[in-house]
């Protein structure tokens, strides 16, 4: 059987989780977790860093940071995943969806400053399969409008946009280290940002709403209460599993980017025929093979595809369903314009394997098995 995904592994996954139990430190904040910090902050070239829970937690923190409020309308696309929206929802924000590209998935640019009103305090950017976002356009509209931009960058680790980082360019960006993307931590994800006016109030909010960030740094001699916040902390152990993999970055982006572009030369047959669409990465964008996938004639054809690859034991996946046709998408948000491409091109979009111990023997086979499907004889 050829799974749809299989978390990355290196081999001294292992070896720093004892070592972080030897040094009796596992709860967070210790050594991995700061290491880990200072990997991003070196190679993506932020400012700050901070290790959380989840991807949906570094977008909650985001909220808080961005000064969300009941009433605020926040602009994001429909086809993300729910915790892009639920981070907003929670702070009492009116989510505005925008539709997509049909070209990259992502949001359109060129339809956001139409959904603009008094009322919008941020953009989100969600960098579909770490394909980025036009950002000149996005960043000068909110700079137009004063507004915050918030990257979901959760599949966009070690993928840029001219030259920049994914996560780096906006106000906040949020990664995710689930089980799924390139580097893991089974689940966590990560806050940037480049301002020290939020450091502190990150810090807390992380922290439990106390100050004991400073406690740990020999600031202060006690730490207390101070403001709201939540348990936003991994564990160390999570921290030691994800700094084997990102210091093996290099290693496994190249696997992923030779099974990604063995995809993309031998599909291409496919598509010159008419039979199915290839992602397309814009000049301006450097991804990271976090995901390779192909979009056919419609619904029925997706769903007929899938079947015949689960017959010949490979696992193919759609992703997400629009949010806006979602009964909280339909409670808490509105879609801005019409939706001409997100509902027609998220039923079209079949996700094919991708992880870094696929074998090139077993994404050949991917490939003959797609060309053997009867619709595409």
């Amino acid at each position: 059987m050829i799974d749809f995904n299989r978390p990355p592994y290196v081999g001294k996954e292992l070896e720093y989780i004892a070592e972080a139990v030897r040094e009796n430190k596992i709860c967070g904040d210790g050594k991995f977790t700061k290491m880990c910090s200072a990997w991003m902050q070196e190679n993506l070239h932020t400012k700050y860093s901070l290790l959380t829970t989840s991807c949906t937690h570094a977008l909650e923190m985001a909220a808080y940071l961005a000064d969300i409020q009941p009433g605020d309308e926040v602009i994001m696309p429909a086809y993300t995943f729910v915790s892009t929206a639920d981070a907003f929802v929670l702070r009492g924000a009116r989510i505005v969806f925008v539709d997509i590209r049909p070209d990259t998935m992502n949001i359109d640019e060129r339809l956001i400053e139409a959904a603009v009103t008094e009322k919008t305090r941020a953009i989100v950017p969600v960098h579909y399969a770490g394909i980025s976002c036009e950002m000149d356009t996005i960043l000068a509209i909110a700079a137009r409008h004063g507004l915050k931009v918030i990257e979901d960058a959760a599949q966009g680790v070690h993928a840029w946009y001219k030259g920049r980082a994914l996560g780096t360019l906006g106000d906040f960006g949020c990664f995710s280290f689930h089980e799924t993307k390139n580097y893991t931590m089974g689940e966590g994800g990560a806050l940037l940002f480049q301002k020290e006016k939020y450091l502190e109030r990150a810090e807390i909010l992380r922290e439990k709403g106390t100050d004991r960030s400073k406690f740990f740094r020999g600031q202060i001699d006690k730490y207390t209460w101070v403001d709201f916040g939540s348990s936003y902390l991994p564990s160390e152990l999570n921290a030691a599993y994800l700094y084997a993999q990102l210091e093996a970055c290099d290693q496994i982006d190249a696997h992923r980017m030779a099974v990604w572009n063995y995809y993309h030369e031998h599909l291409q047959p496919l598509e010159e025929k008419g039979l199915l669409d290839r992602p397309v990465v814009p000049a301006y964008a450097s991804h990271n093979a976090h995901m390779y996938y192909i979009k056919v004639k419609d619904l029925d054809t997706r769903s007929r595809l899938i079947a015949f690859l689960r017959q010949h034991d490979i696992c193919s996946v759609f992703h997400y369903i629009p949010l806006h046709s979602s009964k909280a998408g339909k409670r808490f948000g509105r879609f801005h314009g019409k939706d001409v491409w997100t509902t027609r091109e998220s039923e079209r979009l079949l996700r094919l394997p991708m992880y870094y111990s696929l074998s090139m023997e077993d994404a050949a086979r991917v490939v003959n098995t797609i060309k053997e499907f009867p619709d595409f004889r």
